[in-house]
């Protein structure tokens, strides 16, 4: 560890000296012609000397080369690439606007300079989608969904149909940091899984880390999904929209001030169950979301944003049961343009995860939730063509509601009760440096560092030897230890502190102009837990802070690569290899009860986790077919062997497979061009079984057939698979002002494959035999979306 931070301050210090020989600095903003959206990841290349930098989030770049005349190129996918002879005698400002792509020749070859910087840079693992091609995959009932888009890349799955969340490389998916506009999101699935919380109109830019995660990410140790939602238009008032079978969505955007400022507002919902009355159907479930978005340029150096979210589920059953539960979040941000060299951020975050479950037969309300405020500052320093910086700061204030009962009734039999809220504070401080050493070499390294307090609370259970889980030597189980005590806290103490370096690291070797090959190390703290006792998050699971009796999960990670382009950049290959290891990982004891648990350390254990695998992606870039082919070979396995040598441990203490193990991974998605006028899209899946606990005997008790269970996700469910396929039809292909739109014809799941979301065993009342049942979700799905922009 101390070689890592002496190579580090080195490497800086080598990159500064370089610096000093730089001349001249253009820098300047990026952004689409029509609506003046600034655009991230924007490529400037410069040919002759083989530099090149991209814009920011904020559609910022600058760059420091030597004096002297340039040829620039400034080109985006799917926007035409504008070139420009640059006489370089000062530091210039030069903003770019640019128009939607037109095929031409000069394309292709541009595409070559973008494709071959891509091969320098040191970061992998790192999948990239843009809106359109996110509209363009079949999904079921027709909704473009941005989390059913990402489990079509390599290392990424779900725990299958009807389920929230998504699982990164063996990861849970409470391990997943899931952002917009920089605000955490808690619960990314409207509907229990079957849509995301994200609308794909209000979306700018997509990426998901899954390794060689840059130091300013932190949090959690298995992916970052950093999404942002598009600006709005400043120039003219712009609409757009879709109406499917069972939701519909709009958004409108314009300008405030033409030229400086301007409004985004999108709104989506579901109203399938405005018909279910016509079947004499009394039960209710619907979703609901609100995207807004307020931009303004107060001058050439500075920017604010005001940035929101809101949404919400509702399910109901008759009069006897309601359930509702939703995220807000709110984001305020100011860019600074100290010089054209040093780009600011400053943002006060505010992010909210409520749960609501009233249960009418009995007469109560059952309510919880997590919220946090969030102060960040980052700060981008172009120190020359060599060396960038970026450091910052993190702090957030974090409050969790574990339960709250209220009866609802004066006749209620329901006492109030009120699980002991907790509190706690994360700070960050971090550095992330991209460094070109040579015309072959490149790294990017950094370091975080994390620290975590548990903050003071009613009361706090105390425990003989701070055991909180006893190991029964007569029964060979574990069990709850009683309390000898409790703790009483002011607000202001600190119950416990963790603290923790997170050094990252990846390198790159450019092997030729078209091929490289990369590796990276990266550590990373997770001081929050989500606590469930099934495969995928449902919107009852609680979120709980490291404490006294549970600790921070630490991963490290290591992944190699292979990046080539072949015949021209017309395709292009990632292999990668990885492996993770994760300390901490929080394990149940058998019989577990999660629910309204007061003493929440009294059922869990500390244990570990590790997952390796290899994952490929063959992408064809042009043509009238384009598409991709992911593979990913994997394992992903738990442990928690016991405290003491006395001790069994969970499973034995040996390994196990985790609940999001899947040894292999299929997906295949294409697009075909028949024409200006239609279009095809499709995908196929293939996945290994979820991991499940099946009964492998069974024996009699008074009369009763008992299963009998072996260690644990011994047994897996069937293989899942299925073909999706969807029809995009314009009418008017070269319309391109006034109103526009396009329909979806799409069939989901197209030779009905009934997957098994899970397998349950019961009693036949008839024959008294023990039985397996399958439930599947869906079977084939055909549907119909009208789509449209004015």
């Amino acid at each position: 560890m101390k070689n890592f931070y002496g190579w580090l301050v080195m490497a800086l210090c080598c990159g500064l000296f370089t610096s000093a020989q730089e001349k001249y600095t253009i820098s300047g903003t990026i952004s689409e012609e029509q609506s003046n959206e600034t655009l991230i990841g924007v490529n400037i290349i410069f040919p002759e000397i083989q530099a090149g930098a991209t814009t920011n989030e904020y559609g910022f770049y600058s760059i420091t080369i030597p004096e002297g005349s340039y040829k620039m190129i400034i080109s985006y996918l799917g926007f035409t690439s504008v070139s420009e002879t640059i006489e370089l005698r000062g530091n210039i400002v030069k903003n770019f606007s640019l128009s939607e792509a037109v095929e031409s020749l000069d394309a292709v070859v541009i595409t070559e300079d973008v494709e071959r910087l891509n091969i320098k840079k040191p970061q992998m693992s790192v999948n990239k989608l843009s809106a359109s091609t996110i509209k363009e995959i079949p999904v079921v009932l027709g909704e473009a969904d941005i989390i059913k888009a990402i489990t079509l890349l390599p290392g990424v799955t779900t725990a299958g149909e009807g389920a929230s969340g998504f699982n990164v490389r063996g990861g849970a998916a409470d391990q997943n940091l899931i952002l917009l506009d920089e605000a955490t999101i808690y619960n990314s699935s409207h509907l229990f899984g079957f849509f995301s919380v994200f609308n794909p109109d209000a979306i700018k830019d997509l990426k998901l880390y899954k390794g060689g995660i840059p130091a300013r990410y932190g949090g959690r140790v298995s992916s970052v999904l950093d999404i942002y939602q598009k600006e709005g238009n400043n120039r003219k008032f712009r609409m757009n929209g879709g109406i499917g079978l069972v939701s519909s969505r709009l958004l409108l955007e314009g300008p405030i001030k033409k030229e400086k400022g301007s409004f985004l507002l999108g709104g989506r919902s579901s109203y399938a169950h405005l018909f279910l009355p016509i079947f004499d159907i009394s039960s209710i479930a619907y979703f609901y979301d609100l995207n807004t978005k307020l931009s303004y340029k107060l001058n050439e150096r500075n920017n604010i944003y005001l940035s929101g979210y809101f949404g919400r589920d509702v399910f109901r059953i008759q009069d006897s049961f309601e359930n509702s539960y939703g995220n807000a979040v709110f984001n305020f941000r100011w860019n600074h343009l100290f010089s054209d060299k040093l780009f600011s951020n400053l943002s006060l975050i505010y992010s909210d995860y409520d749960y609501d479950l009233k249960l009418n037969f009995v007469e109560f309300d059952w309510m919880s939730g997590i919220r946090n405020f969030n102060l960040k500052y980052d700060l981008k320093h172009y120190i020359s063509q060599k060396i960038k910086l970026q450091y910052g700061v993190n702090s957030i204030y974090h409050k969790f509601n574990p339960g709250d009962i209220k009866p609802t009734t004066p006749t209620s039999g329901i006492n109030p009760f009120k699980l002991t809220d907790k509190y706690a504070f994360e700070n960050a401080l971090y550095i992330d440096v991209e460094h070109n050493l040579s015309d072959k070499i490149a790294l990017s390294y950094g370091l975080r560092f994390s620290t975590f307090h548990r903050l003071g609370q009613d009361e706090l259970n105390i425990y003989t030897n701070d055991q909180a889980v006893l190991f029964n030597d007569d029964f060979q189980i574990y069990e709850k230890a009683d309390p000898i005590g409790v703790e009483t806290f002011k607000r202001s103490d600190v119950i416990a502190s963790f603290s923790n370096l997170e050094p990252r690291a990846a390198v790159s070797y450019q092997l030729n102009s078209e091929s490289s090959v990369k590796a990276s190390y990266n550590r990373m703290s997770q001081y929050l837990h989500l606590l469930s006792n099934t495969n995928s998050p449902t919107p009852l699971d609680i979120w709980t802070p490291s404490g006294k009796y549970i600790k921070p999960q630490l991963l490290d990670q290591y992944a190699v690569g292979y990046f080539k382009n072949f015949s021209n950049n017309k395709y292009s290959l990632e292999l990668e290899t990885f492996y993770k290891n994760v300390q901490n990982r929080i394990d149940y004891i058998d019989g577990a009860d999660l629910i309204a648990n007061n003493a929440i350390e009294q059922v869990i254990l500390n244990g570990r986790m590790r997952s390796y695998g290899l994952e490929m992606l063959l992408r064809k870039n042009e043509g009238r077919f384009k598409g991709w082919v992911a593979y990913t070979l994997s394992k992903a396995e738990q442990q928690t062997p016991g405290r003491t040598p006395n001790e069994t441990g969970i499973n034995n203490g040996q390994w196990y497979r985790a609940a999001f193990d899947k040894t292999h991974d299929i997906s295949f998605t294409g697009s075909y061009d028949f024409n200006d006028k239609w279009k095809l899209n499709t995908n196929f899946l293939f996945q290994t079984g979820q991991p499940a606990n099946f009964p492998n005997g069974q024996f009699e008790y008074n009369g009763l057939r008992v299963p009998n269970f072996g260690s644990r996700n011994a047994s897996r469910l069937p293989a899942y698979h299925r073909l999706d396929i969807a029809l995009n039809y314009t009418p008017k292909p070269k319309k391109k002002t006034g109103w526009q739109s396009y329909w979806v014809f799409g069939i989901y799941n197209v030779y009905n494959r009934r997957n098994a979301a899970s397998i349950s065993f019961a009693q036949n009342q008839e024959t008294g035999m023990n039985e397996a049942l399958r439930l599947s979700i869906f079977g084939i799905v055909p549907s119909i979306s009208y789509n449209f922009k004015l």
